[in-house]
Formats: C-alpha cells, sequence, structure tokens
C-alpha cells in the first residue's frame, strides 16, 4: 500500500484542550498539502477553519466529545451549530451509560435523530470500545447498522485506551456492509495504519500519520 493510499483515509486530528487557531490552520495546511480524508477539530474552530481551506478540504467535528453523556437536546444542538459553521462531518459519542444501562432504543433513537440532521453528511459513531465489553461491543454494532449512520468508530482517544485490531476484526464481523468502520485513537506508526486499513478500516483518527510523512 502506497503512502498515499493511507493518508487518503487519515482524518488528521487536533483535538487537544490547548489548540489555538494558529495550531489548527497548520493541521489544515498539512491536510490540504497531503490529501488527507479531513482534518477533526473542536467544534469551536470549525467556522474559522472552513473560511480559511473553503472546498479544499472536509473538515470534521467532535459531538458530545469525549464523555457522551450529553443530553440528546445537547447534542443536537451542537449537531446543528456545526453544521451551520461549515463542517462537512460529524463525529459523535454515544451515551456510554445509556448502552450499559440496556436502554437501547434511547442509543438507537439519539443516533438517528442525529444523522436526520446530518442529512447527506457523514455521521461517525465512536462507542470507545476500551469501555464496553464484547458483548455491548456487538450490540453497538447492530444500533449503528440500524441508525442510519455511516460509520462506526473506536474511540475518542480521551479514554485509557484507543484502537485495536482486535476491534476492527469484531467491527467488520457484526456491522452491515453500509457501515464504515473508523479507527482512532494510538495509531502511532505507518505500519499499524496498514495494518487497521487491511483489516477493514476506511477512515484513521490520527495526529501521528501526517508527522510521520512529513519526517521522511
Amino acid at each position: 500500500m502506497n503512502l498515499q493510499e493511507i493518508l487518503s483515509k487519515v482524518d488528521h486530528t487536533l483535538l487537544s484542550q490547548t489548540a489555538t487557531f494558529d495550531d489548527i490552520k497548520a493541521i489544515c495546511d498539512d491536510g490540504i498539502e497531503y490529501s488527507v480524508a479531513s482534518v477533526c477539530i473542536p467544534p469551536c474552530y470549525v467556522s474559522s477553519a472552513k473560511n480559511h481551506v473553503g472546498s479544499r478540504l472536509k473538515i470534521c467535528t467532535v459531538i458530545g466529545f469525549p464523555n457522551g453523556y450529553n443530553d440528546t437536546e445537547t447534542k443536537k444542538f451542537e449537531t446543528k451549530s456545526a453544521l451551520n459553521s461549515g463542517a462537512d462531518e460529524i463525529d459523535m459519542v454515544i451515551n456510554i451509560g445509556a448502552l450499559k444501562d440496556r436502554k437501547y432504543d434511547y442509543v438507537l433513537k439519539e443516533i438517528s435523530g442525529i444523522k436526520e440532521l446530518c442529512g447527506e453528511k457523514i455521521l461517525k459513531v465512536i462507542i470507545e470500545t476500551c469501555l464496553l465489553t464484547e458483548e455491548e461491543k456487538i450490540k453497538m454494532c447492530e444500533i449503528v447498522s440500524n441508525s442510519g449512520a455511516d460509520f462506526i468508530k473506536t474511540s475518542t482517544g480521551f479514554a485509557a485506551s484507543g484502537a485495536t485490531f482486535d476491534d476492527i476484526k469484531l467491527f467488520k464481523k457484526y456491522v452491515s456492509p453500509n457501515v464504515k468502520i473508523k479507527a482512532a485513537g494510538g495509531i502511532k506508526t505507518l505500519e499499524d495504519a496498514e495494518k487497521f486499513i487491511n483489516l477493514g478500516a476506511s477512515r484513521l483518527g490520527t495526529s501521528r500519520i501526517v508527522k510521520i510523512v512529513k519526517n521522511m
């Protein structure tokens, strides 16, 4: 797999609490130069970043981030605001407590409602795999498959650990063919990136891959 194939699947990510707009502009410029899939940035920078990049780069942002326990109406408000600011893609965090309480209808309704707001724009659903049992991961594959969302995503990068190869294998086995897979959190090498793609990931959420390529 060549470098550009890998880069074309990267959501080049900067979600640090200390990120400044100069930092955001820098990753946007890198995103354009290296033809990544998108940059994933904090909601407060979406409008300014969109003005900076125009149509040259997709802007992705996060909803209910990183803990997922905002109520549904708050997540919907965040989503509307992000879309109105120019976001092209939305990565939302599920209500993990609701999943563990087996409130499956609540989790499904929330995801479906946010996808309805997104329309044709891409919605990725972060399930935070490191906090879930295997049974819960399989259930989320079912829920995301039925929700209309475009992607299931492993991790925020803010919990104890990120994507694992086993989680991607599980997703590939249990999600419906209409749902794509995003591996995120802790992807540190080109070798790992390539393996995640070969296992079935269509996107990679990472801050490191572009940096590695820049230093080659």
